[in-house]
């Protein structure tokens, strides 16, 4: 009995989270309504769906982000790792490279030491 009772709190609280999520999508698109080129909102909306799961429509969201705010920096190793966490390694090297190019262009060194490893590491694991 014991037992049952555990997962149903288990399951209220999952059920809470994806409702706060929702909630938290919910607020991000609102917001975007009201301001549709606010950058930050739509890396946070694109990180939103990474953390639901749904990587395509994060990659969505972050392509979008890449053409209207290609100095957006921190969207490089973001888009990146979600190309390459869907399998699609040739795109997820493209995009470091671009990011590698344009934290160089922006002088932010941090972006682009982050964006070099993430180029080599994905350059590299298919020759293990």
């Amino acid at each position: 009995m014991a037992a049952v009772v555990v997962l149903a709190v288990a399951a209220q609280g999952e059920v809470g989270n994806q409702q706060r999520a929702m909630s938290r999508l919910d607020q991000l698109e609102a917001f975007l309504k009201e301001d549709p080129t606010d950058s930050f909102l739509q890396f946070a909306l694109g990180s939103e769906f990474a953390k639901l799961g749904n990587l395509e429509k994060a990659i969505e969201v972050f392509e979008g982000l890449r053409q209207s705010d290609p100095a957006y920096v921190g969207l490089y190793l973001h888009l990146g790792n979600y190309l390459a966490a869907s399998g699609r390694t040739d795109k997820a090297i493209s995009v470091y490279r671009d990011g590698v190019a344009m934290a160089t262009l922006l002088s932010d060194l941090h972006a682009r030491s982050e964006l070099q490893s993430a180029l080599l590491e994905a350059e590299t694991s298919g020759d293990l």
